[in-house]
């Protein structure tokens, strides 16, 4: 592969969680302009490259290595061509986009990352559901379960489960009971804390299995769910059930702000 310094640059875009709508504005035109895309073939949904990228060279990473991808677009910008690496929801995310932008510095060649939708909020949309409510949790913790990629210790689940925060399990789903078991053993959280799986978010085949934690796991295996899937938990959930019991100050008629006096009384 030939080093070389280019102004051209790869333009890492994030897909959204699954339905093609969901790319933003910029990722959808940058794929209409794009010469040649890498697209994570394994999870994005291929109808979105044809849609938007119908006469671009088109590479499925789903069986490329590092090595094999870096070349494909080190090779497509040096000729000058406009260069997609279309990945799953946001690259951000579980997105493994670091190595490739190393790579692509030890080329001299530039890149841009495309924010996109990931799949956490695609499963809260699919829910109805704010993350975040007042007097019941204002932080959401994004992490997974060890596997094949290990997480550092500290941040074992066990132990970011001791938070009692709204937490979004990805990659985990085949590993439901190790999943429960951890998080009961947090302490936060009990057997009665409502839980949901939202499968394929925003996909066509889109599921959704809700239980509690003592009973997530069976519901799990009865809907034949083994990946692709998010795992939701936290008493945000249950807020609507149970009746909220606070509600955001931005809306209150006695709250003051800049754009609104209060209304006392």
């Amino acid at each position: 592969m030939v080093t070389a310094v280019t102004e051209n640059k790869v333009f890492f875009v994030g897909a959204g969680p699954g339905d093609a709508e969901l790319i933003t504005v910029k990722g959808a035109r940058l794929l209409r302009e794009a010469e040649v895309v890498v697209f994570a073939g394994s999870l994005v949904d291929r109808e979105l490259v044809r849609t938007y990228a119908p006469n671009a060279a088109v590479y499925d990473s789903a069986g490329m290595t590092l090595e094999e991808t870096t070349q494909v677009l080190a090779e497509a910008v040096i000729a000058g061509k406009k260069t997609v690496r279309l990945h799953t929801g946001d690259p951000s995310i579980f997105g493994a986009i670091q190595e490739q932008m190393a790579e692509l510095d030890q080329l001299g060649i530039g890149y841009q990352v495309v924010p996109g939708v990931t799949s956490a909020f695609a499963a809260a949309a699919t829910l109805k559901q704010e993350l975040t409510l007042p007097e019941v949790t204002q932080t959401v913790v994004i992490t997974r379960l060890a596997g094949k990629t290990p997480v550092p210790e500290r941040e074992a689940l066990v132990r970011t489960a001791a938070i009692g925060a709204t937490m979004v399990i990805y990659l985990s789903v085949a590993m439901i009971e190790q999943v429960v078991r951890e998080l009961l053993q947090g302490g936060a959280y009990r057997e009665q804390t409502p839980v949901a799986v939202v499968a394929k978010a925003t996909w066509p085949d889109e599921q959704v299995v809700e239980g509690t934690l003592a009973d997530i796991a069976a519901r799990v295996k009865d809907a034949g769910i083994g990946k692709q899937a998010l795992i939701v938990v936290g008493d945000v959930l249950g807020a609507r059930r149970n009746g909220l019991k606070a509600k955001s100050l931005l809306y209150d008629k006695g709250f003051s702000h800049e754009f609104r006096e209060g209304i006392v009384g």
